[in-house]
């Protein structure tokens, strides 16, 4: 189902859909351009999902990692 819109373009995007639409009509291309948009924003909201994850990860992992290093010098030292 399409639903009809309108927006305003600036007139050098304008012209890019014009010069890059081939035998599509405008609406086409807008639409393919607006979905390649769409793709890509999702990737850079997931990769940066993805880096606050490991980041949280990683400090988390930074303080166990030190207790147990702790633990091990600890139990070194009692041998």
């Amino acid at each position: 189902m399409r639903i009809s819109k309108s927006f305003t373009l600036e007139p050098e995007i304008s012209e890019f859909v014009e010069s890059t639409k081939g035998e599509r009509s405008a609406s086409e291309r807008v639409n393919e351009l607006l979905r390649r948009a769409m793709v890509e924003e999702m990737y850079e909201r997931l990769e940066k999902e993805a880096e606050e994850f490991f980041d949280r990860a990683s400090a988390n992992e930074r303080v166990e990692t030190r207790a147990f290093q702790n633990a091990a010098s600890r139990s070194f030292e009692r041998d």
